[in-house]
């Protein structure tokens, strides 16, 4: 009898390992075990693995656990059947071990083990990682008639999505967020990392509209005079019509260029000193161009819709901005794209993009629609406003302040909150 009740302790405890074993490796976090295994960390390598194959560590363990515990109940009754008979022992033996097998082999080990998955992960990964090898031929066999029983009713195992990942990046970087240990332009930041492979550079190119480019059959001394009074190092030369891109100017070869002429401009052939133009597709995604910068040692390239027209231009610099906001330096000129106002309101450059607003203000504007602000009154509104003109846009007020022929340049926003109600 003594060695029944021993055979039973060790059983429960036997039964606590695979409880305990199995939340803490179902809970554990695969980050912090692919980090400790870079580091030679024998033990995480062990935990990796084992979650690797999540179902096949799951099902050992669980039919580990349930060997234990049927064992286990099968000595307490034939215990109890020798101490107070048939009548009651199997009663008896439910009660009592119900109420072992519950406290001491569930929720106890369980909630350890959640409190400390990492921990617990790395103490039983050896032991687990033994089982599981002894348990896999019959685990397999189990699954294999669990895999019969689900087809014979139609059931199918459907495959990985492989947006689950990154799915999981952004519910753990909110989560975070909100627990107050990432703080919100860091929220921000992570976001947009995630968001690179699905954002076209058109979103974030330099608008044609607004590039300095040059004509290469200017007068030497006017060519030199736009370059020095710009702000930009690297400049588009074009001949003919401003489509016809026949390279690209840096500062830095202009000024190498005036210092072998004797800072004489008329001698200067431009035409020689000019980069290749690299043009890239507007489909392009800012990832899939920030590669491309990397691998040609390159960060400026031309943007061209899919007949050929230049649309734009796409640097290093706007990519960076895409994810840490806005970057300037002491040769930028200073501008304003979104001011508060007092009354509660914001002036909004039209050019600005909506990404760059929500960073900003923390809002939520849909950007499916059109990229900058501009286009997004645009879509609501239907039409060309005049100034003054205003309309409802997902929650907010849109009111034109200021525009250049079809251009919407500066636009009031106020959120539909602060809107004060019209008379009737």
């Amino acid at each position: 009898m003594i060695a029944s009740i021993v055979g039973i302790v060790f059983l429960l405890m036997a039964s606590a390992f695979f409880s305990g074993s199995e939340t803490a490796l179902t809970a554990t976090s695969r980050a912090r075990m692919h980090h400790l295994e870079q580091r030679g960390n024998r033990r995480a390598r062990l935990v990796a693995r084992l979650i690797e194959r999540r179902e096949r560590l799951i099902g050992t363990l669980l039919i580990g656990n349930n060997i234990v515990n049927i064992f286990a109940s099968s000595l307490a009754t034939s215990v109890l059947y020798s101490l107070v008979g048939e009548g009651i022992a199997v009663l008896l033996a439910t009660v009592v071990m119900t109420i072992l097998l519950v406290i001491f082999s569930e929720v106890l080990p369980k909630t350890i083990a959640i409190r400390n998955a990492d921990r617990v992960s790395l103490a039983v990964a050896p032991i687990a990682t033994g089982i599981v090898f002894l348990l896999t031929p019959l685990a397999a066999t189990v699954q294999a008639i669990v895999s019969a029983i689900l087809k014979a009713f139609g059931v199918r195992a459907q495959a990985t999505d492989h947006t689950a990942a990154e799915e999981e990046l952004r519910g753990a970087i909110s989560l975070h967020a909100d627990s107050g240990a990432v703080i919100g332009h860091e929220k921000a930041m992570l976001h947009s990392i995630l968001d690179l492979d699905r954002l076209p550079v058109s979103d974030a190119m330099t608008h044609r509209r607004s590039m300095l480019m040059l004509d290469a059959d200017m007068p030497p001394t006017e060519l030199v005079e736009r370059v020095m009074s710009s702000n930009y190092t690297r400049m588009p030369v074009w001949r003919g019509e401003p489509d016809n891109i026949i390279g690209v100017l840096h500062a830095k070869d202009l000024l190498r260029a005036l210092g072998a002429a004797r800072n004489d401009p008329t001698a200067i052939d431009v035409t020689k000193i000019l980069v290749k133009p690299w043009f890239v597709p507007e489909t392009t995604t800012l990832l899939e161009q920030m590669t491309a910068f990397r691998e040609k040692h390159a960060h400026f390239a031309l943007v061209v819709d899919e007949y050929g027209a230049l649309m734009g231009l796409i640097t290093l610099e706007d990519i960076l901005e895409e994810i840490v906001g806005e970057i300037t330096d002491e040769h930028d000129i200073a501008s304003r794209n979104v001011s508060a106002q007092p009354d509660g309101s914001y002036l909004v450059l039209g050019s600005v993009t909506i990404r760059d607003v929500n960073r900003r203000l923390g809002w939520n504007l849909s950007d499916e629609a059109a990229t900058t602000i501009a286009g997004l009154m645009l879509h609501h509104a239907q039409t060309i406003p005049e100034v003054g003109g205003a309309c409802d846009v997902q929650g907010f007020r849109f009111e034109l302040v200021a525009r250049q022929g079809n251009t919407l340049t500066q636009i009031r926003i106020r959120p539909a909150r602060d809107i004060a109600p019209r008379d009737a």
